[in-house]
C-alpha cells in the first residue's frame, strides 16, 4: 500500500545576519508531526536544502508526498536536481545537502504545490515556526528540534 504524506514546509532567512531557519508540519497516516531547525553563517539555499532534507527524512520508500510551500526556492529544488542529473547546471555549493535532498527525493514521489500562508493554515504555522527557528539560531546557534505536540495541535491540519 502506498502512503500519502502531506508536508507544509517553510524557510526563513536574514541576509544581513546570515542566519536561517526552517520548519515543517507533516501529516502521515493521520499523525501530525513537525520539526524546526536553524543555523548561523548560512545562506537561503543551504537553509532551504536543509529544510527539504529534514522534511523528507524517514519517509518510506515509494511514499507519495504532497509538499506545500510559499517558497519559490523550495519549489524549484526538485527541478534543479533533475536538471543537474541530466547534466544541466549542476550545483557547485552545498553539495552535501544537494546529495541528501536528491537521495530523499529518489525515495518518494513528490508533488509540489504553492501554498499561500493565509492565517490559520499549516503553511502560516510552518512560516511562523521558521521565523522562530531563525531567531533562535541567531541567539543559540545551530539546532534541530521537534515541534511540541501541543503546538502542533494549533497547526490547522
Amino acid at each position: 500500500m502506498t502512503t500519502l504524506v502531506r508536508i507544509w514546509l517553510e524557510a526563513a532567512h536574514h541576509t544581513t545576519f546570515r542566519i536561517g531557519g526552517w520548519a515543517f508540519v507533516r501529516l502521515d497516516a493521520g499523525e501530525v508531526s513537525g520539526a524546526a531547525g536553524g543555523a548561523r553563517r548560512i545562506d537561503l539555499e543551504r537553509t532551504s536544502l536543509a529544510a527539504l532534507a529534514a522534511a523528507l527524512a524517514g519517509l518510506p520508500q515509494g511514499a507519495i508526498v504532497e509538499l506545500q510551500t510559499s517558497s519559490p526556492l523550495l519549489l524549484a529544488i526538485p527541478g534543479r536536481i533533475a536538471a543537474a542529473e541530466a547534466g544541466d547546471n549542476p550545483p557547485t555549493d552545498h553539495l552535501d545537502l544537494w546529495a541528501q535532498a536528491a537521495t530523499a527525493l529518489h525515495r518518494v514521489r513528490l508533488v509540489s504545490r504553492f501554498a499561500e500562508p493565509a492565517p490559520g493554515t499549516p503553511t502560516a504555522f510552518a512560516a511562523a515556526w521558521a521565523d522562530f527557528a531563525r531567531d533562535r539560531a541567531k541567539n543559540k546557534g545551530a539546532f534541530t528540534a521537534a515541534i511540541p505536540k501541543p503546538n502542533l495541535a494549533k497547526a490547522g491540519v
